[in-house]
C-alpha cells in the first residue's frame, strides 16, 4: 500500500501496525474553512466545520439551492492487481462486499457493504469499476473505493489482512473530496466544468478543470442531486472558491450534512451501522446482489441469506415522533411495562419535515409502518410512530428520467 501526505503530517499507515488511531489531522481546505468562519470541531480524526452561518439556514439552502460539502476525511481507494485483471481484482473485492462488483461496467458506481466472517457489517462504501487505464487520474488501478473517514484505517487494516498479497491498495491522501449538493448543484458545477450534467445517478467519470485531473461522481449523502468531486488536494481551495462564487453555491458543514443525511433516511457508519448488524437488520438488502445471494460466496452468507429467509430478529425503521422536542441518538425504545426492546441510533428535528425524526433498531414485530412505540430519554416518556423512510424523497436524476 502507498500514500503521499504532507511533510508536516505523521503518516496515519504508520498507525494501522500498531492499531491506535492517528492524531487529529487538518483537512486540505482547513483554512478555507476558517477564513469563512466555519466553526470547526474534531470528526473522524479531522478538524471539520460543524457549521457557518447555522445548521438550520445550512439546511434548508441545500434542499432549496446548491450547498458545498467538504468530505476529504472520506478514504479515497484506488486498488490495482500485480500481474491479474480488473476481473481478479473484482473476484477479490467480492469476498469481503455482497454486490456484484464483477458485473459493474466501466464508470458505474455501486453502494456496497464490507462483512466481517458473521455478516456484520464494517463499513459502508462505494464502490467504482474505473475505465482503462489512463482515462482516469487513479494511475494503474482498476476500481476507485471511497469508505468511511472514521473507519478507514480500520477498513484498510482488516483489507490488507484479507485480500491476496496480489492487491495492492492507495489510499490517496493527496486527492481532496468535495460534494456539491442541492437541486441546483448540477448546472452550477457544469458551468465550471463543461459535461457534468450528461452524468447520472451513480455512474462517474474523468473532467478537467484548469488542468487539474477530476473524477466526479454523480452521487452523494444528503438525498439531493449532486456530484461528488475527487481533486488534487493542491487546487480545493481554488475550486471552492470557484464554485461558490455561483450564486447557487454556499459552504455547507457537518451538522447539515447530518440532518440533511438523516431526512433522506440514510444510515450512517457508527451510529445506525456497527459490526453487530447485519444488512438485513439495517434494511440494506438492496446491497445483496441477487448473483451474490444465489452463489452465497460473500463474507456471512450463511447468516444473511437465513435472516432473508425467516427475518431478523430486529430492524432499522423511521420513526416520527411527536411533540416538538427532538428525540436523540442513545434514547430507548421501551414496551408497555418499561422494558427495553430497542434502541434510537439517529434522531433530531428535520428542517425539511417541520418536526423531530429518528431512526431505531426495534423488534421486526414491530417494524410495520404505523405502529406506535415510546420512547426513553433522559426520564422523560416520547410517543412515536414508525414510518416509511426516506422522511423526504429522493431527489436523484436517474438514466431515463426515472
Amino acid at each position: 500500500m502507498s500514500d503521499t501526505l504532507p511533510d508536516t503530517l505523521p503518516d496515519p499507515l504508520d498507525d494501522l501496525n500498531e492499531g491506535d488511531e492517528p492524531a487529529i489531522l487538518q483537512l486540505p481546505l482547513d483554512a478555507w474553512h476558517r477564513a469563512r468562519g466555519g466553526r470547526m470541531v474534531p470528526f473522524a480524526g479531522y478538524e471539520m466545520p460543524v457549521q457557518y452561518d447555522g445548521i438550520m439556514a445550512e439546511h434548508l439552502w441545500t434542499r432549496e439551492s446548491a450547498g458545498l460539502f467538504d468530505v476529504s476525511h472520506m478514504g479515497q481507494v484506488g486498488f490495482t492487481g500485480d500481474g491479474i485483471d480488473a476481473a481478479g481484482v473484482a473476484k477479490a473485492l467480492e469476498a469481503v462486499l455482497p454486490g456484484d462488483i464483477a458485473g459493474l461496467a466501466p464508470t458505474k458506481i455501486r453502494y456496497s457493504l464490507l462483512l466481517n466472517d458473521e455478516g456484520g457489517i464494517l463499513d459502508d462504501l462505494m464502490a467504482t469499476r474505473l475505465p482503462e487505464e489512463g482515462a482516469h487520474p487513479f494511475g494503474e488501478a482498476s476500481h476507485y473505493v471511497v469508505v468511511n473517514g472514521a473507519t478507514k484505517y480500520d477498513d484498510l487494516s482488516y483489507l490488507l489482512d484479507v485480500l491476496p498479497d496480489d492487491i495492492t491498495m492507495n489510499l490517496m491522501e493527496d486527492q481532496a473530496l468535495l460534494a456539491v449538493q442541492g437541486p441546483k448543484a448540477v448546472a452550477a458545477v457544469a458551468r465550471l466544468i463543461p459535461g457534468v450534467d450528461a452524468l447520472v445517478f451513480m455512474t462517474a467519470g474523468a473532467f478537467e478543470w484548469n488542468g487539474h485531473p477530476l473524477w466526479i461522481s454523480r452521487s452523494g449523502y444528503t438525498g439531493e442531486d449532486g456530484v461528488e468531486i475527487s481533486i488534487p488536494a493542491e487546487a480545493a481551495a481554488d475550486f471552492a472558491d470557484a464554485i461558490c462564487a455561483e450564486p447557487e453555491v454556499k459552504p455547507i458543514g457537518l451538522g447539515a450534512r447530518d440532518s440533511l443525511r438523516l431526512e433522506a433516511g440514510l444510515p450512517l457508519y457508527g451510529h445506525d451501522l456497527d459490526p453487530e448488524t447485519t444488512p438485513v437488520m439495517a434494511d440494506l438488502g438492496f446491497a445483496l446482489s441477487k448473483r451474490r445471494r444465489e452463489a452465497a460466496d460473500f463474507a456471512g452468507a450463511q447468516r444473511i441469506l437465513a435472516e432473508r429467509e425467516d427475518g431478523p430478529a430486529v430492524k432499522r425503521v423511521g420513526l416520527s415522533v411527536a411533540g416538538r422536542q427532538p428525540v436523540r441518538e442513545g434514547a430507548s425504545v421501551v414496551d408497555a411495562d418499561g422494558a427495553v426492546i430497542g434502541r434510537v441510533t439517529s434522531g433530531g428535528f428535520a428542517p425539511s419535515v417541520g418536526a423531530p425524526i429518528a431512526m431505531a433498531y426495534v423488534p421486526a414485530a414491530l417494524a410495520a409502518a404505523g405502529t406506535p412505540v415510546r420512547l426513553v430519554q433522559r426520564g422523560k416518556i416520547h410517543e412515536a410512530a414508525v414510518v416509511p423512510m426516506p422522511f423526504v424523497p429522493h431527489r436523484y436524476v436517474r438514466a431515463g428520467g426515472k
